[in-house]
């Protein structure tokens, strides 16, 4: 079963979709972006992340983030949003901490410091000072591939011993240390590897912070209910259709595809900022292929 939380502390669990950015001749269309977070809430999310990965944080500057974020918060109705945060410079770090803590975030999505690859004592003092500095609470991001440095096992489970840090985003690629999270009890564990949706609730996970659900969203809303309530065999039914989806839409660098999808799908341009650039035509026909049959009764 999914983790269980004494209801007095924050509840990350469920299904949350890592947001795209729109852009429209260059800039943040901020129009289209509204629209999607709308629609989405509509499709039963149980929240919003925007400025991680998907969402090309890396090409927008801190205004444009902080609009991003109004923008979202404005068109969410109340659901509750994660903010992402990145970098290898503490003191910027936690001055943006500080700075998104003065917005109705339900919490701060932290990488640790990419480029740099710190030492697990490093690690610890830098998700250590940044909770420091938030008043909202925080979910470590750990993902290796992108930031060059792996969080340990017990790094992990010193910094569930702070009172802000609450949860992992997990896309860390070792099962084991996945597993010993989830059985430690403290944080909830929400993976971010769409791929591993199914396996890591399986193994008591509290749900997922996953790109592909800015498509099909209602059948990945429907695959994390089913999850939680332990209906195994149905769940899996779902998935097995989904898996298909999911791998496509990772088999070039994200959110390339899914933008693919969504312009295709008329929400959007089907535009990013460089060096990130747009699915291949034949992946985006192979996509549009593979939704529609997906939207069939």
């Amino acid at each position: 079963m999914p983790q269980q939380h004494n209801p007095a502390t924050p509840d990350f669990s469920g299904f949350w979709v890592a947001l795209v950015t729109p852009f429209r001749d260059g800039a943040v269309d901020h129009a289209a972006l509204a629209a999607l977070v709308r629609r989405l809430a509509n499709d039963g999310v149980t929240g919003f992340v925007p400025c991680g990965s998907t969402g090309e944080a890396a090409a927008l500057d801190e205004a444009e983030q902080l609009a991003v974020l109004d923008t979202v918060l404005e068109a969410a109705g109340g659901l509750p949003v994660v903010m992402g945060i990145s970098g290898y410079h503490l003191g910027k770090a936690k001055a943006w901490a500080r700075k998104l803590s003065e917005r109705p975030l339900a919490g701060l999505l932290v990488s640790a410091p990419h480029y740099v690859r710190p030492s697990q004592a490093g690690l610890l003092e830098w998700f250590r000072a940044i909770a420091d500095a938030s008043t909202i609470p925080v979910l470590v991001y750990d993902i290796p591939y992108r930031t060059g440095v792996t969080i340990a096992r017990d790094t992990l489970l010193a910094l569930a011993g702070h009172p802000r840090i609450r949860g992992i985003k997990d896309c860390g690629g070792d099962t084991a240390k996945t597993r010993a999270v989830i059985a430690d009890g403290r944080l909830q564990v929400l993976t971010g590897e769409d791929h591993q949706i199914f396996s890591t609730m399986a193994e008591g996970g509290a749900g997922a912070i996953a790109a592909s659900g800015n498509v099909q969203t209602r059948r990945f809303v429907q695959l994390v209910r089913l999850m939680a309530q332990n209906r195994l065999a149905e769940a899996r039914t779902e998935w097995q259709a989904l898996q298909p989806l999911v791998e496509m839409l990772f088999a070039e660098p994200n959110p390339g595809p899914v933008k693919a999808l969504l312009a295709h799908a008329g929400e959007m341009h089907n535009e990013l900022r460089s060096p990130m650039t747009r699915a291949s035509d034949s992946l985006r026909e192979r996509l549009v292929a593979l939704d529609a049959s997906l939207n069939r009764p």
